[in-house]
């Protein structure tokens, strides 16, 4: 007599496929959690070396080394300058209010934190501009 098979039996091999799912679905919520941390410390977009800023969303400040300010082309007193970057830049368009801080090398660290300052006070956005080389 012969036994055959039995129909009715479990499988004991394990599908993996269901698993790796399951990790996948991990990972990719944690590297999107993690982006959201911030540190203590000031966040400064630098531009790249290649790469262009856009002229027309952003206003640009620069620093001499002879302590001038400038707001684009246009020379300002220190005293001056919070004013005319509200001005400038309407509070109802909050989201995209930035500005671009151009200070040569021998410009004071404290003139420098000045204008980051007016930016921080007034919730305007900082980029740091560097020299690509």
């Amino acid at each position: 007599m012969k036994i055959g098979k039995n129909k009715n039996k479990v499988s004991t091999e394990f599908n993996m496929s269901s698993m790796t799912d399951i990790v996948f679905l991990l990972l990719i919520f944690f590297m999107l959690t993690s982006t959201m941390v911030t540190t203590n410390a000031l966040d400064l977009v630098l531009p790249k070396g290649k790469g262009k800023t856009d002229s027309n969303k952003s206003i640009t400040v620069n620093i001499t080394n002879d302590l001038q300010f400038y707001i684009d082309k246009a020379e300002v007193p220190k005293n001056d300058i919070e004013g005319r970057l509200l001005e400038m830049l309407p509070a109802e368009n909050e989201e995209n209010r930035a500005i671009v801080l151009r200070a040569e090398k021998k410009v004071p660290y404290e003139d420098i934190i000045y204008v980051m300052d007016i930016a921080n006070r007034n919730h305007i956005k900082m980029v740091a501009a560097v020299d690509p080389k």
